[in-house]
């Protein structure tokens, strides 16, 4: 699924392709596409028709388009498989194509794709600048409303493995699998660490982490394993090539040389340097 990096690399894509552009129609091609949006599909293009798109936002995995005339947005989840993109009207549909809009210069459409349908797209009020759905989402550690002092005293006080708080959405939004194993090692920590044992200096180094290889992900395009990630344009990041653990399973650590070692987590795995991450005990 794709993580803060990649929807940020989608964000700024968005923002140059089309803020500011008016909407001359939008069509529902697949009503699971818009399952959230409960008045249906034809409620759903009547409301964004004539509609201006006002700037890109983002926080953690979700992006959103706030609309003209009202203090709603068009919020996007991409899920397993989701892309938004920018293609010319004439283009022929993507086979999973599921929602476009067709905007009134004639420009580029905004096409949503999904091949497994597990992303949607809604229509929803905006509560203090945030979709009504996300407002429960921490802040994630890019945005000037994270807290560094009350995330370690939440972390501290949650009682659970380091890996699974930083996978918990309302207490820092954004990281994922990927990113948690990467942060996780250039931080020195292993994933079955008890946050409780955690001093606020190692937090503090942790959560530098987190920005720091979230930052080089970003520079990168993010990054993608298939070609289900991709940015407006359809290309693909290459943040993969330099990731230092996540599934390097038996490759040497370029710290120490320790071959890395997988374990299963959560029904998904987790990578860790044996001899520079220790567990405890």
């Amino acid at each position: 699924m794709p993580e803060l990096p990649e929807v940020e690399v989608v964000r700024r894509g968005l923002a140059q392709w089309v803020i500011g552009r008016e909407i001359a129609a939008a069509e529902v091609l697949h009503p699971r596409a818009i399952r959230r949006h409960v008045p249906g599909a034809d409620e759903f293009a009547a409301r964004l028709k004539g509609r201006t798109l006002l700037s890109a936002e983002r926080r953690g995995k979700y992006l959103w388009l706030p609309l003209s005339g009202a203090e709603e947005a068009l919020l996007a989840h991409l899920g397993m498989s989701g892309q938004l993109l920018v293609a010319d009207p004439g283009k022929p549909p993507e086979k999973h194509l599921r929602v476009r809009l067709r905007f009134e210069d004639g420009g580029p459409d905004l096409r949503f794709v999904d091949q497994r349908t597990f992303g949607h797209v809604m229509l929803t009020p905006l509560v203090s600048g945030v979709p009504a759905p996300i407002a429960h989402i921490a802040p994630d550690p890019f945005e000037p409303a994270f807290d560094e002092a009350e995330f370690a005293r939440r972390l501290r006080a949650r009682r659970t493995e380091i890996k699974r708080a930083l996978l918990d959405q309302s207490l820092i939004s954004g990281v994922g699998n990927i990113y948690a194993d990467e942060a996780l090692w250039m931080a020195k920590l292993h994933w079955a660490r008890p946050t409780q044992t955690l001093t606020r200096p190692k937090i503090a180094e942790l959560v530098s982490a987190v920005r720091t290889v979230m930052s080089a992900a970003l520079e990168q395009g993010g990054t993608s394993f298939d070609s289900l990630y991709v940015n407006v344009n359809g290309e693909s990041g290459y943040f993969e090539r330099s990731l230092e653990v996540y599934g390097r399973r038996d490759q040497p650590c370029s710290r120490c040389g320790t071959p890395i070692r997988r374990d299963p987590f959560m029904n998904r795995s987790s990578y860790s340097c044996p001899r520079c991450q220790r567990r405890p005990r």
